[in-house]
């Protein structure tokens, strides 16, 4: 029996995000992006999330390529902190890989390996995979996904894709290579599963624009669209749909400045020279005529739309006739975030519009139909699900059998599990560490669930700091004691609470003996005793209780 290749996803299997997949063959291991998620709601203080590559640390002489789907931080983010470890050269489109050196420009990191420009319909060498690279439609340009020869079959991997007849600027999906690939045969289709549950076929962006246009006409003030940096298409349609209207264009944020610097480097997004101004142009600029592009469509804090929206942003204050469109899904996660925004919106006089109460977003995920007819293009003898929560691979492969999928040659993983292909079939066998790591500033990995879950307490029940100053010699009270409160009680309920704290902690040292050598110990922990009982007993809350017991 000839020696298998094994799957192994990393990320992205159980979750929306974070996607890495491990493809290996004997003594070579070929990865397939590296993503971040967005924290969850109980990872206080989080930045992002990246994959666990503890199951690469003694493989990194055997990585052979990263092949990059496409420029989504949920493909690429983790690059910065997978290329500290890992040292491979990184495959991909033209503006994946611009935005790819961007990131690494911004995170200090410089690497000696090769960026590779790879092109639709071409392939690759990578260790004993020959990949060739397959255009989809996406909601960011140049996405691609992959036909992997192995050594033991083809395998197709769909990248984040949608069937879009109708394209804005021509990146239709192959079908036709991805139907190709079926008539020769396919071991296995893996296959995103992100918009499983939604019926039918998604809207063209082509529709979408048409209604951005319908939007700009009647609008008599500024007008601003907040969207993701990296969605191209979206902008060159606000674009000529700002043209038709006589609107100049204005640009904010760092990642938007530098996703349309890129894409204006590569010629996929044209804008009339006379159609750009800068922020500080918007002042001498009627109202009318200015549509400005910006970033922060998600309620993240630092955006520009936040800071507008809160009044903070130096050049920007919202007018009474401005018009705000937020041009993108509601990401799960974010939905407070995106809600607090658009009502200090509202409440600061604009007009807003969303997807909840109109069409101004469609997805790059492909709904059921698509993914039934990438299915019967590809007729794969396996099937795996690919890119979703659990729900929606469970899903994928409930559709996937309703075209004919046998239930045997379904194989559904989770992170960390063996995907396996040999001389007998597919099948799942054991599993490698998975899971996530979590970054906290510059802190890499240290914040384990221990930390969250004292955050979470902390959030929830508050601080008390309880100070007190002792003579070393006679062991008496010379300071305090204070009693500090921080997220416990309001203010005019302090003072008789925290009096009473003090009271009881002058209690304990009446009645502690002085000669003892540990006496700052038995102070300590009998203080933190007592005022847990007496804070339960006053008012039904268990803050945390920080004695500090000083000799001088």
């Amino acid at each position: 029996m000839g020696a298998p290749v094994k799957i192994i996803p990393l990320g992205g299997l159980g979750e929306i995000g974070l996607n890495m997949m491990v493809f290996e063959y004997e003594n070579a291991i070929m990865i397939v992006d590296a993503g971040i998620m967005f924290p969850e709601d109980y990872m206080l203080g989080i930045d992002i999330v990246v994959p666990d590559t503890t199951y690469l640390k003694d493989k990194m002489s055997l990585i052979k390529g990263i092949v990059l789907t496409h420029g989504h931080e949920d493909h690429i983010g983790a690059l910065p902190y997978v290329l500290r470890d890992i040292e491979a050269p990184i495959y991909g489109t033209p503006f994946t890989l611009a935005l790819v050196q961007h990131k690494l420009r911004a995170h200090n990191i410089s690497t000696s390996m090769p960026l590779i420009e790879v092109a639709p319909r071409q392939s690759h060498t990578i260790g004993p995979f020959q990949v060739e690279f397959i255009r989809v439609s996406h909601s960011v340009v140049d996405g691609v996904g992959l036909a992997i020869d192995t050594p033991v079959g083809l395998i197709m991997h769909s990248g984040d894709f949608k069937i879009n007849q109708v394209p804005v600027e021509g990146e239709l999906t192959d079908i036709n290579r991805f139907a190709a690939y079926g008539d020769r045969g396919v071991l296995a289709l893996m296959s995103d599963s992100t918009n499983v549950e939604r019926e039918g076929y998604t809207l063209s962006e082509k529709e979408i624009g048409n209604k951005l246009h319908d939007i700009f006409e009647d609008c008599r003030g500024r007008i601003i669209v907040a969207l993701f940096s990296s969605n191209i298409g979206r902008i060159q349609q606000i674009v000529k749909a700002a043209r038709l209207e006589g609107r100049k264009i204005v640009f904010c944020g760092r990642s938007m400045h530098a996703s349309v610097a890129i894409a204006k480097s590569l010629k996929i997004l044209n804008i009339p020279e006379d159609m750009e101004i800068t922020t500080g142009q918007i002042k001498e600029t009627p109202d009318r005529e200015i549509i400005i592009i910006t970033t922060g469509s998600q309620g993240e804090p630092m955006s520009v739309l936040h800071r507008v929206a809160m009044g903070t942003h130096k050049q920007i204050k919202i007018k009474k006739d401005d018009t705000v469109i937020l041009s993108s899904k509601f990401i799960p996660g974010n939905e407070r975030a995106i809600t607090h925004i658009i009502n200090r919106l509202y409440k600061n006089g604009a007009g807003v519009i969303y997807e909840k109460v109109s069409d101004i977003h469609v997805s790059g995920h492909a709904f059921q139909e698509e993914l039934k007819l990438m299915i019967n293009l590809t007729k794969p003898k396996y099937f795996i699900p690919i890119h979703g929560e659990f729900r929606h691979l469970i899903r994928h492969t409930h559709l996937a059998r309703e075209v004919g999928i046998p239930k045997e040659r379904l194989l559904l993983a989770e992170n960390g599990q063996v995907v396996i292909f040999d001389d007998t079939g597919g099948y799942l066998e054991g599993s490698v560490p998975a899971g996530r790591i979590l970054i906290d500033g510059k802190g890499i990995g240290n914040v384990e669930r221990s930390v969250l879950k004292e955050r979470r307490y902390l959030s929830e029940e508050g601080l008390i700091i309880a100070t007190l100053v002792l003579d070393s010699k006679t062991g008496k009270v010379i300071h305090g004691p204070t009693v500090e409160s921080h997220g416990f009680v309001v203010e005019s309920h302090k003072s008789n609470i925290l009096e009473g704290a003090k009271e009881i902690i002058m209690e304990i040292m009446e009645c502690y003996d002085t000669d003892k050598s540990d006496r700052t110990d038995v102070i300590h922990t009998n203080i933190k005793k007592a005022l847990r009982k007496y804070f339960y007993s006053a008012i039904q809350r268990r803050p945390v209780i920080f004695p500090v017991v000083l000799e001088v």
